[in-house]
Parts: C-alpha cells; sequence; structure tokens
C-alpha cells in the first residue's frame, strides 16, 4: 500500500506542497507591494506624522522590512540544517502574523511609528526564514522534470501578491481612515494561516530527512511522493541517488560548516554559491523594487500625477507585471534559465533607457513615454528575473551546502533589496532621470556576467548540476561549457559518471552506514499510514 501523508500520495500530494510553498511567495510578494499604496496616504501619514512629505522617513519605514529579512535569512543560515525545512516554514509564518498584530495595534499617543517599524521588522525576519527555506525545500521535494516550472510558479506568483496588494490598497483608499492602512496590513494573516496550517500535515523534504540520517523517513517521504510502497524500484533508486549525493559533497564524516562554502575543488561550493547570490544581488540592482515599492511616488513626483490616477496606474501596471510572470512557467524549461537571463537583462536595459530619455525633456508630452518605459520593465521583470533568482541558488549548490548557500544568497537579496529601497526616493528627488540611467547602467553590466559564468541547468537532476561542475574542474574547461557537453544522464548514467570524475564513491552499504552512524535516525510526528 503506498505511503500517505494527509491522506495524498503521489501527484496529489506534490500539488499539495507546491500549493503551501506557493502561498508563502504570494504573502511575500504582498508584503512587498502593500506599503506602496498606502505609504504617501494622507490616513496613514495622520497617524505617523513623521512620515508626512518627508522621503527619508518613507524610504526608512519601507526599508525596515528588508533589514528583518535579512535577518531571518541569516537565522535560516544558522539554524536551517537544525530546524529543517518544515519547521522553518511554519516558525517563520507564525513571525509574520506576530509582527502583524503589532503593526495593525499601532495607535497615535503612544509611540505608533516606533511600534509599526518594530512590528514591521518582526515580519521582515518571518518572511525571510521562508524566502531562504521554500525554494530549497521545493527543489528537493520536486522530480527533475517540473522542478524548475514549480519553483518559477513560486517566483511568479510575488507578481499576483503584489497585485493583490495594489488593488487592495486602491479599494481601501476610499474606506474610512482606520480601513486605509490597517486592513491591507492585516490581510496577510490570511496567507499566513494557511501556510501554518498546510505545513502542520505535510512531511519535510526526503533529501534532508537523508542526510540527517532519518533514514526510514526519508523513504517514506519518497514513496508517498512517486506514490508506491517503500520497497518499490523507483523509491530505492532515488534513496541511493540522493546517499550518492551526499557522499560526493563530502558530507559524510563532519557536519556542515560554513568553511565549507568557500572550498572548491569538484564540488565548487564557492563558486556555485557565488552564482546563486549574484542573481539574487542582481534582481534587485536591475531597479525591481525601485519600481514596485515606489511607483505611485515615482508618477507622482516624476511626472506630477494625482495621488488617485497615480494608484490606479500602478494597479494597472501590476496587472501586466502578473500576467507577464506566468511567463516563465512555459518556458523556464524549453528556454532554459540562461537565455531567461540573458532576454531579461537586455529588455530591462531597453525599459530603463526609454523611461530616462523620455524624462530629460522634463515635457508632459514625453512623460507618456516614461510610463510605458515603466509598463516595459515590469512586464520583462515579471517574465525573467522575477522567478530566475529564486530557483537558481536553490538548485545550483549541492545538498550539503545547499541550505547555508541559498540563506546566503536570500541574505544578498535583502541587503541590496533595503539598499535600493532606502535610495530610490533620494535618488528620484535629487538627480531626477539620472536613477532611471543608473538602473539602466546596472542591467548592462549584468550582460557578460551572466554570458561567462552562469551554466545551464534546465532538465538536470539536481545530482547531475553536481557532475557538471566536476566535469568543469576535471577536465579545466569554463562550467558554462561543461554544462553544454554534457549529455543528458539516466539516474544509472549519473552514478557512472560520478566515478568518472572521481567524486569519492564507496559502496551503498558503507554510505548508508556513515549517514546513520552520524545521526541518531528519529521519527516526527505526521500522518502516515
Amino acid at each position: 500500500m503506498a505511503v500517505t501523508y494527509a491522506g495524498l500520495s503521489g501527484r496529489p500530494l506534490s500539488l499539495t506542497i507546491s500549493t503551501i510553498a506557493t502561498m508563502g511567495f504570494l504573502l511575500f510578494g504582498y508584503d512587498q507591494g502593500v506599503m506602496s499604496g498606502i505609504i504617501s496616504d494622507v490616513a496613514f501619514n495622520d497617524v505617523f506624522t513623521a512620515t508626512k512629505n518627508n522621503n527619508t522617513m518613507q524610504a526608512l519605514v519601507t526599508a525596515i522590512y528588508e533589514l528583518g529579512c535579512l535577518f531571518g535569512a541569516m537565522f535560516a543560515l544558522v539554524a536551517g540544517d537544525k530546524l529543517g525545512r518544515r519547521k522553518m516554514i511554519i516558525i517563520g509564518a507564525s513571525i509574520m502574523i506576530f509582527g502583524v498584530v503589532i503593526q495593525v495595534t499601532a495607535f497615535p499617543g503612544h509611540v505608533p511609528l516606533a511600534q509599526f517599524m518594530v512590528g514591521r521588522t518582526i515580519t521582515g525576519i518571518g518572511n525571510g526564514m521562508n524566502t531562504s527555506t521554500i525554494p530549497t525545500y521545493q527543489a528537493e521535494c520536486s522530480k527533475t522534470a517540473n522542478r524548475g516550472l514549480l519553483i518559477c510558479i513560486e517566483g511568479g506568483v510575488i507578481a499576483i501578491g503584489t497585485l493583490i496588494a495594489y488593488w487592495i490598497d486602491f479599494g481601501a483608499h476610499y474606506g474610512p481612515p482606520d480601513l486605509v492602512w490597517r486592513f491591507p496590513i492585516a490581510f496577510q494573516i490570511f496567507f499566513g494561516i494557511i501556510i501554518i496550517v498546510g505545513m502542520f500535515f505535510l512531511p519535510d523534504s526526503p533529501r534532508y530527512l537523508i542526510a540527517q540520517g532519518k533514514m526510514e523517513q526519508g523513504e517514506l517521504v519518497l514513496a508517498a511522493l512517486n506514490g508506491c510502497e517503500i520497497n518499490d524500484h523507483q523509491t530505492q533508486i532515488q534513496k541511493q541517488l540522493v546517499l550518492d549525493s551526499i557522499r560526493a559533497s563530502g558530507a559524510l564524516d563532519q557536519t556542515v560548516t560554513y568553511k565549507d562554502l568557500t572550498t572548491g575543488g569538484r564540488t565548487q561550493h564557492l563558486r556555485r554559491m557565488l552564482i546563486g547570490a549574484s542573481s539574487q544581488m542582481f534582481q534587485q540592482l536591475s531597479g525591481c523594487n525601485a519600481v514596485i515599492y515606489y511607483l505611485p511616488v515615482l508618477l507622482k513626483q516624476s511626472l506630477g500625477e494625482s495621488n488617485d490616477r497615480a494608484l490606479l496606474i500602478g494597479g494597472i501596471n501590476m496587472i501586466c507585471y502578473a500576467v507577464f510572470a506566468t511567463f516563465s512557467w512555459f518556458f523556464v524549461e524549453k528556454i532554459g534559465r540562461r537565455k531567461l537571463f540573458l532576454g531579461g537583462s537586455f529588455g530591462q536595459l531597453a525599459a530603463m533607457t526609454i523611461t530616462f530619455a523620455c524624462l530629460i525633456p522634463d515635457n508632459p508630452k514625453t512623460a507618456d513615454g516614461a510610463v510605458f518605459g515603466l509598463f516595459l520593465y515590469m512586464c520583462f521583470f515579471g517574465a525573467t528575473w522575477l522567478p530566475l533568482p529564486w530557483l537558481y541558488p536553490a538548485e545550483i549548490s549541492p545538498i550539503k551546502t545547499r541550505a547555508k548557500a541559498n540563506a546566503v544568497s536570500t541574505c544578498s537579496n535583502w541587503l541590496f533589496n533595503f539598499t535600493v529601497v532606502m535610495i530610490t526616493p533620494v535618488m528620484v528627488q535629487n538627480i531626477k532621470w539620472g536613477t532611471y540611467l543608473f538602473f539602466a547602467a546596472m542591467n548592462a553590466c549584468f550582460i557578460p556576467i551572466i554570458w561567462l559564468f552562469y551554466p545551464e541547468t534546465a532538465g538536470r537532476s539536481l545530482e547531475e548540476i553536481d557532475l557538471i561542475f566536476a566535469k568543469g574542474f576535471v577536465e579545466n574547461k569554463s562550467y558554462v561549457n561543461a554544462a553544454r557537453e554534457l549529455p543528458k544522464l539516466s539516474d544509472d548514467e549519473v552514478d557512472a559518471r560520478a566515478a568518472e570524475y572521481g567524486l569519492g564513491r564507496d559502496t551503498d552499504e558503507e554510505t548508508e552506514k556513515h549517514v546513520e552512524e552520524r545521526h541518531s535516525p528519529g521519527m516526527e510526528s505526521h500522518t502516515v499510514t
């Protein structure tokens, strides 16, 4: 009889895991967009008077969230392997809800701004934990054929969450003063509860469980995801491939340390971590959150739009953003990661160039062209750079360092996210069209780096990606070329190639013994039948 979790196995279980994981990124997108419509609203500024007509304070209130996310990602870096993927997500969602409660209970006369900023920071901590963990959890629970699609769906729903936030902000703007900002912020709790309840019934990642020595439970999860019995051939060969990957990354005889992130050799831990972290840094320096967080503010200050019209244009722009965010769902495996990265960079460069060029004359007629440029930017960003930096780091690092490397990548995201959100209002106020020229230049800089250093990983199992870097090291060639030359391999061929590239493989029995001796196996409380 097939193993089940919450009465589910096979495809229904995989879809449920993807749905709950996706909800975490829907919440991320919502929280990313919710401040855009309320930060300059009269009702919000009547409560938090220090933000009224103060670009620096508005930027700080918005960006303090990114600092919280950075702290949450740093916590995941330290505790991710100890708590596991499932517990980290549950704790992260709970912390987000706690932070939301603190925010919406801020009232005049009781230091409201300080309370709001504390709550926003706490919410950020929970989101940083989740965004560091969810892509890894999804990657480790997915099949090779749909891993890219599922994580791109997660990334794509960030745009849908932002769209929901924009239009809730727009509707609440016409309500009573308390509704204007309290309801949009409080609505996050709805998503948080779904995540907590859903994850309570779902299993942890099978690769994580096996790596932690919980062999029996890891087999149960693999069998449940495959919709078959534990002794089924498919379950057993997948278990052996995971064990091979653990052995190849050198995770058998020692616990993972931060020093492991800096090693080279056949596994290329440092290179793989830097590639993943750079994609997250580039995403932020492309200017995405300068547009997402501040689009209504940009429309008012750069283009002279009224508040109501700015909110409406921002909401329409977010519809385009959400629609184009579904592009990668259909093409990430067909086109590949590299081409989407490069195409997105060229498109964003063109969009930012149009925007700054149309703003130089300081003419209302050419200002409409700047609006087109911002729309074009969000379309290209949604289709490419929105989901890819969440997919690429989660799949490119080996099992030994995956959790820590992905947390480093997420730290990179939030550090540069905070920087961009803080400097954008000041840049718009002081250098105006030069703000968009800066972001155009940043996008131009990404192109040669991606061309030279980003190998293609589409259609590869996580274990195959290990072989790309081993091949590049052993044969002393570009890792981009190594990925291009390595043929697609079956599970049995992966094992043979690993031995060919000297990844330190011993017998399966010895590997399993090492893993079980290094960790004390245990069963967590799950609904398993």
